[in-house]
């Protein structure tokens, strides 16, 4: 596993030379959205489409 200073620099690395910090910024949040999002598949905090649509248009399970 990645130490987050690590993956901090993985992406300072792979950013263009003009990159902004707003640029910097959205790759960092980018990056941690996906974490979580692996996280919760890990920890099964999952919903199935057909969930997601009844929970879209107010119905209960």
């Amino acid at each position: 596993m990645q130490t987050l200073k690590q993956i901090v620099h993985e992406i300072a690395e792979q950013l263009p030379e003009e990159a902004t910090f707003d640029d910097a910024i959205q790759a960092l949040t980018l990056r941690k959205k996906i974490e979580d999002g692996l996280q919760d598949i890990a920890e099964g905090r999952v919903y199935s489409q057909e969930q997601v649509e009844l929970r879209l248009l107010g119905k209960t399970l």
